[in-house]
């Protein structure tokens, strides 16, 4: 049995054997549908825009996949500091196998986490457009966890302790999820904002994701998915060269 795997399972396990983070991946969810969804709502659609819940609703996926995939990618700072990390990087194996291994499995279980978010959105009100489209979504959905699995563990590959984990989430997490137009419509934005929301991979996913559930898209579907593909291999390739250098 590869170490891919069996790292890939772990993460799965760990996952499944946490009840309390099932329940709290849907704390915030919950909090920006009925805070935000039904709260700017009735402004949403004095504006003609329609629907808030059919418009938030996909970012709102999009921000449980970024939170779930890039936490579960820093894992590895849990692993250093209970050892498990300096077992396996004794395995005689390559190293972007290991690498490979924990983001895919940091991967799926963000998707899973969407996923439970979807049935949440669709409990709400949020109805997709097209069935046929569904696929589509859970291809931007998994490209979006594979992104940002692979830069939490790059990024956790550099840190040494949890006490940088705060200042990831200050001045990195929150401004990419907040800049990617999960909440706001991209359009007719002042022009430095703009450029700074087409700096963000993560709008490209919540563009895909509106484009695919609702019909709606402000980049152009072939353009997120070329981006994000893009980003994907370059943070993958990225994470894989910082792991390798890593010490337990």
């Amino acid at each position: 049995m590869s170490v891919l795997y069996i790292l890939w399972l772990r993460e799965l396990r760990r996952y499944v054997r946490s009840r309390a983070q099932i329940v709290a991946s849907l704390g915030q969810p919950l909090m920006y549908l009925v805070a935000l969804g039904f709260g700017l709502g009735p402004i949403f659609q004095k504006a003609g825009q329609g629907s808030y819940i059919q418009f938030v609703a996909p970012g709102v996926i999009c921000m449980t996949v970024l939170f779930s995939s890039i936490f579960s990618g820093m894992g590895l700072l849990w692993d250093r500091q209970f050892g498990f990390l300096k077992e396996t990087l004794v395995a005689p194996v390559p190293r972007i196998q290991i690498m490979l291994g924990r983001t895919l499995g940091a991967a799926t279980v963000a998707v899973v986490q969407g996923l439970l978010v979807v049935v949440v959105c669709l409990i709400a009100g949020f109805r997709p457009v097209s069935a046929a489209m569904i696929p589509v979504a859970l291809l931007f959905m998994t490209l979006i966890a594979c992104l940002f699995s692979a830069l939490g563990t790059a990024i956790g590959s550099v840190l040494q302790n949890m006490q940088g984990l705060q200042l990831i989430m200050n001045f990195m997490v929150m401004p990419m999820f907040f800049l990617s137009g999960a909440l706001f419509p991209l359009a007719h934005l002042p022009k430095l904002l703009g450029v700074v929301t087409s700096l963000d991979p993560l709008a490209y996913g919540v563009d895909g994701m509106r484009s695919a559930l609702i019909g709606t898209s402000h980049f152009g579907v072939t353009w997120d998915l070329g981006v994000l593909v893009v980003v994907a291999a370059v943070i993958l390739c990225i994470g894989t060269y910082l792991f390798s250098k890593i010490e337990a």
